[in-house]
Order: structure tokens, then C-alpha cells, then sequence
């Protein structure tokens, strides 16, 4: 259950991201909902988010997998829901994405170059990131510097956004049911949330 009420007063900007976000998702983001308590936050937000849908320089797939990874490892269920949800509206290849949150025990599944990107976003994600220079020198070759640095950000973003939507108490919206494959649970005791 949400930590705080989803029912915000009905500003000119709330109405305004509020019809957005219907046509654009077909109901109204709970995080949305929350944000609206905040005008101003909610306004910077949509404007800081409209401007990461700009990057262009990472593969959209191993971006997904980052934030993917991100959200799995913060614990962040509404996150890893609409992911669900946006990796299939993407076309990206549900037979993977729903093994993101058991990543390692899939490893078969992804090629190198997205083991090393989840590995990176893993380490990047812990409370004190783990991020050796090993990682970084392999993505950095692989990748290019652009594609690097938008990776890393990428990865920031979605901390910033799971974090807060976990500590909200933001849970799932359903997006997942609509997915050609439906959502997948971590193991019971395997410490990542989903």
C-alpha cells in the first residue's frame, strides 16, 4: 500500500500530466499521482524525464537491461512492472526480460556484452557502488565513451526513480498482466524484490 495518499489536488499541471499520462500509458502512473502533491516536483520531473527519452547513444535494449537490473536490485516492484510493460511495448525480447530480477542464474540467456552492462548496473546500484575499473574499462571499450556515459546515467536515473517510488511504498499497477510474457518472481530468499 502506497505511504502516501495518491489522490493529490487537482492543479493545472497535475490535470495536465494526469491526461498525458492517459493517453500516453492508458491510466494515470502512480508515481504521477504521488509527484502531484509536489507541483513543482512534478513539473521538473516530466521535463528532466521528456529529456533522458532523448539519449540516444546507448542500445535501447542494454539500457533496459540496466534499468531493468536497477529497479530488481532496489526492490522496486512498480518499477519492475512497468518495465515488464515497457520492454514489451519496445519489442524487446520477452524471453529475457523476464529473467532479469535471476540475471545470473539465466546467464545462458544474455550475450556478453548485456551480462556486462547488468553487472555494471548491479555494482553501480549498491549502496556503496562496487564499480571496479575493470568494468569500466571493458564498457568503455565496447560501448564508446557516449554510450558509456549514457549508461551510467541511465543507471543513476533509475536509481533516483525506484528509490523513491519504493519508498513511497509504490507497488505494481497491473502493467505486467498486459506483457506476451507475464511477469516472473524472484526466487523466495534470493534477497531481490520483485
Amino acid at each position: 500500500m502506497a505511504r502516501i495518499a495518491l489522490d493529490p489536488p487537482r492543479t493545472l499541471v497535475y490535470r495536465l500530466v494526469e491526461w498525458y499520462s492517459r493517453r500516453t500509458y492508458g491510466r494515470v502512473l502512480d508515481p504521477i499521482r504521488a509527484m502531484g502533491h509536489h507541483p513543482g516536483v512534478l513539473k521538473d520531473g516530466g521535463r528532466f524525464e521528456q529529456r533522458v527519452g532523448k539519449w540516444k547513444e546507448l542500445d535501447p535494449g542494454l539500457k533496459h537491461l540496466a534499468e531493468m537490473v536497477s529497479a530488481v536490485r532496489i526492490g522496486c516492484s512498480w518499477c519492475v512492472d512497468f518495465g515488464h510493460w515497457l520492454a514489451d511495448e519496445d519489442g524487446l525480447p520477452m524471453e529475457k526480460i523476464q529473467y532479469v530480477p535471476e540475471w545470473r542464474e539465466h546467464r545462458e540467456l544474455f550475450d556478453d556484452l548485456e551480462l556486462r552492462v547488468m553487472e555494471y548496473a548491479e555494482a553501480m546500484t549498491e549502496t556503496e557502488p562496487t564499480v571496479t575499473d575493470a568494468m569500466t574499462e571493458e564498457l568503455l571499450r565496447r560501448l564508446g565513451r557516449p554510450a558509456f556515459i549514457e549508461l551510467t546515467a541511465m543507471v543513476a536515473v533509475e536509481n533516483y526513480r525506484s528509490r523513491i517510488n519504493a519508498a513511497l511504498g509504490l507497488t505494481g499497477q497491473g502493467f505486467s498482466d498486459r506483457c506476451a510474457v507475464p511477469l516472473r518472481t524472484a526466487s523466495a530468499g534470493d534477497g531481490h524484490a520483485t
